[in-house]
């Protein structure tokens, strides 16, 4: 099940060879074995994903097909609606009923028949990029080493280490600033941040309107491609071989202050790609730093959590992470006129940076600069600041200049810590960039074959 990509097990729920209840009872005797150490679910619904895994068995039996996700084990972000299941969005309360109501992406899903395996812990309100959390504690890391954890990368924090453990085989996430492929490259798999506004963020606790976007997990770019196609309601996109590829490396910023271990792997995934065929240049991006300097004083995120929370819940404002609260109360310090000024740089960046697409066809960056760090030095709040903004840097450019991306494996840094390269194409220019994606895979190596699995 850990080796096996999704199209493999889909035809063999099909032809007999394989079961969903199959499926489920491997997936729950993983999280069974590991979940107390680990820590990614939120709420578990193994028991009825087990239950509805028997009477899928008996529909593909009699020749039902209802879509590709069908049988398929997937975790789902707590922020998303699933009905049936609670939503705490990383809060000590659980949400409202009305809160459990399927979003269209669950939705599609759901009308699948996938197996939800559970809620999957979350940064408070998804604002952060390490996956702590105060109220439930943060998820491990699977590729730590024992006696000392490490985060998973946040704030889809349990997503990644679902699939790392095995109790699931895809995962739904958000990223407003690198949530979905933070966790995953630090959990050793893949994850696509889809353009803005490309899929409804309908039935999904919001952090910033302006820049959430639904994403997805999965432990190779073929089972990426395999889902996002199940979504679409399309075909599968076909592999790009790097042969011809136009591929910008960005030279400004995203290096700096770099671990020399993760710049060494990354750099070396990148000459594999021009052995390949790949036509290699250096791009600069401009106004890098101002649209980073516009993060590092909260955004759009910290001032639109605000606003939801005051006209929500304004009760569990006192109550947030300090984590969270600490950028929650400076968005009072932000005016009306600030906010707007903040959008207008945003989107004058984005135009101006996005005249880089003109001579290239994809750019990448290291994914994230910085190994995944112990959770226990994240304890002090200072070394949190600083190293939750080293986390974010790279992928938040992505959100702040309205791109897309995904993240693949490409090493183990010094800390035995997975590593990843971020590729980034043109807003809703998603297939050309898991066709890219693709065509990376296959020459820099599938996770599982790539890495091994996690020393769980």
């Amino acid at each position: 099940m850990l080796r096996a990509s999704l199209q493999h097990i889909a035809r063999g729920l099909r032809d007999g060879t394989l079961s969903a209840a199959g499926l489920m009872a491997e997936a729950t005797a993983r999280h069974d074995a590991t979940e107390d150490r680990l820590n990614a679910y939120k709420c578990w619904a193994g028991d009825r994903a087990t239950r509805q895994a028997g009477a899928i068995d008996t529909l593909i039996a009699t020749g039902a097909d209802l879509g590709p996700m069908m049988g398929l084990p997937v975790s789902v972000k707590d922020l998303y609606g699933v009905p049936g299941l609670p939503v705490f969005a990383g809060t000590d309360t659980e949400f409202p009923e009305k809160w459990r109501r399927a979003g269209p992406l669950v939705r599609c899903l759901l009308d699948q028949l996938c197996l939800v395996t559970g809620k999957t812990h979350t940064v408070e309100f998804a604002f952060g990029g390490l996956g702590t959390n105060s109220h439930w504690r943060a998820p491990v890391n699977p590729w730590s080493t024992p006696g000392a954890p490490r985060a998973a990368g946040g704030s889809s924090s349990g997503a990644g280490v679902s699939l790392a453990q095995g109790s699931a085989l895809a995962a739904l996430g958000t990223d407003t600033a690198g949530s979905v492929r933070i966790p995953a490259s630090f959990t050793g798999q893949t994850a696509l941040k889809t353009t803005h506004g490309r899929w409804s963020s309908d039935g999904i606790v919001p952090l910033s309107p302006s820049m959430d976007t639904p994403g997805l997990l999965a432990r190779t770019i073929a089972d990426l491609a395999y889902l996002f196609a199940a979504v679409e309601g399309r075909e599968r996109v076909a592999p790009r071989a790097p042969g011809g590829l136009r591929i910008g490396i960005v030279t400004n910023l995203v290096w700096d202050d770099i671990d020399p271990v993760i710049a060494e792997i990354t750099r070396a995934a990148i000459a594999r790609l021009e052995r390949a065929g790949a036509r290699l240049m250096e791009v600069e991006l401009p106004h890098l730093d101002r649209v980073l300097d516009i993060f590092r004083r909260g955004g759009l995120g910290a001032p639109e959590l605000r606003s939801f929370l005051e006209g929500h819940f304004p009760e569990r404002i006192a109550r947030l992470d300090p984590a969270v609260r600490v950028r929650v109360d400076q968005a009072c310090e932000i005016t009306a006129a600030d906010y707007l000024q903040r959008r207008e740089i945003l989107a004058e960046s984005g135009r101006a940076a996005a005249q880089v697409f003109e001579s290239i066809d994809l750019m990448v960056t290291p994914t994230i600069p910085i190994s995944a760090p112990l959770l226990a030095d994240l304890e002090d709040p200072e070394t949190y600041r600083q190293t939750n903004m080293m986390a974010l840097r790279n992928t938040a450019i992505v959100n702040l200049l309205g791109w897309c991306a995904l993240t693949l494996p490409t090493g183990l840094d010094g800390n035995g810590i997975p590593t990843g390269l971020q590729i980034i194409a043109p807003p809703h220019e998603e297939e050309r960039l898991l066709a890219a994606g693709l065509g990376a895979e296959a020459v820099l190596g599938a996770a599982p074959d790539l890495l091994g699995l996690p020393p769980l």
